[in-house]
């Protein structure tokens, strides 16, 4: 039972999220085996100035072995 967390800068609408969602869930299905009704997908909004607290430090660095790609950009 694949559970997805996204964490993003807030701004995005109601329908950018949700195509998000739409498009995590399609690709959860295609690599891993499982129906739709297996996968769900939250967003967690962080704003820019708590990005290297609460995403970046905790999730990127402090990840090890969890982390599948890494992002290009340096913290803030």
């Amino acid at each position: 039972m694949p559970h997805v967390i996204v964490k993003l800068w807030p701004g995005k609408s109601e329908q950018q999220k949700q195509k998000l969602a739409d498009g995590v869930t399609e690709v959860v299905m295609a690599s891993l085996g499982y129906g739709e009704e297996s996968v769900s997908v939250s967003l967690e909004e962080v704003a820019p100035r708590d990005w290297t607290g609460k995403a970046f430090k905790p999730d990127i660095i402090n990840g090890p072995g969890k982390l599948y790609k890494k992002p290009g950009y340096k913290p803030l």
